[in-house]
């Protein structure tokens, strides 16, 4: 049995979940579907078609599923989907995608965003990411999974950020990241690997010593970046972390790769 607050607005065409929780002055949208177990706390607008999976809590004062702040968006019936095991803060808001961005917005699962975080029209967001405190995504950005983009900052629309990787607070970030690196400042850097990361996430020693010796090599100064990956390509073919990071950086995109700045120490 679901829970609905006499105060909440529930459209007869919204399809909600067994065990789902909505509380006071909730609104939710004849398209959207929330998942089992699902918690609206108070005062959450879900519009538009919106699915949010199972056992993700929801705060106050958040807005999922309204129109992208788009201007070339026109009413298409695009979509947001969130995962499970989410937990979405105060004042978070999210929008669903757009025809220029494939229609839809996607989240993944055990992701937390923090309050007042914005993920805007065509992102999509890996699983265990977390977005600090009004930290903002522009339209199309890319975040991999554990990824950590500090408070304060604003990721530029078609940025890939790659898995593992950490955006410092207050950072401005025009380029792509790297997996496993760590960049900060505005605009941002690329400061090292994010090691604090690492081991957070349990990686051996060794491992983390083989990350930072091809990282070295990646970003020296002999020669073109495009030799040195395939260098490193050459030498840490069966390394799959390592792969990983050339993988991205050979992966087309628009947007250039952060790489170390003359004051960041590689």
């Amino acid at each position: 049995m679901s829970s609905i607050h006499p105060t909440a607005i529930i459209d007869s065409g919204a399809r909600i979940g067994d065990g789902a929780k909505i509380g006071p002055f909730c609104a939710v949208g004849p398209d959207v579907e929330l998942g089992t177990n699902v918690e609206l706390i108070s005062h959450v607008c879900v519009a538009g078609r919106t699915k949010i999976g199972a056992n993700t809590k929801v705060f106050p004062f958040t807005s999922l599923g309204h129109a992208p702040q788009d201007l070339k968006y026109s009413g298409e019936e695009s979509e947001l989907v969130i995962g499970s095991h989410n937990v979405i803060r105060e004042h978070v808001t999210m929008n669903p995608g757009t025809k220029g961005g494939g229609m839809l917005t996607q989240v993944g699962d055990h992701c937390l965003f923090m309050a007042g975080a914005h993920v805007a029209h065509d992102c999509h967001v890996g699983d265990y990411a977390i977005l600090v405190n009004n930290a903002t995504l522009a339209g199309h950005v890319e975040i991999g999974e554990y990824a950590i983009v500090g408070g304060l900052s604003a990721i530029h629309q078609f940025v890939r950020v790659g898995k593992h990787a950490m955006i410092g607070g207050m950072s401005g970030v025009e380029h792509d990241v790297i997996p496993y690196g760590s960049v900060i400042g505005n605009r941002a850097r690329l400061q090292s690997l994010n090691l604090v990361g690492l081991k957070r996430r349990k990686f051996t020693r060794d491992e983390i010593h083989e990350l930072r010796k091809a990282y070295r090599l990646m970003f020296s100064e002999e020669g073109t970046l495009s030799e040195r990956l395939d260098d490193v390509a050459e030498d840490f073919v069966n390394n799959e972390p390592v792969m990983e990071i050339v993988n991205f950086i050979r992966h087309d995109s628009s947007r250039a790769i952060c790489q170390p700045g003359s004051d960041n120490a590689a």
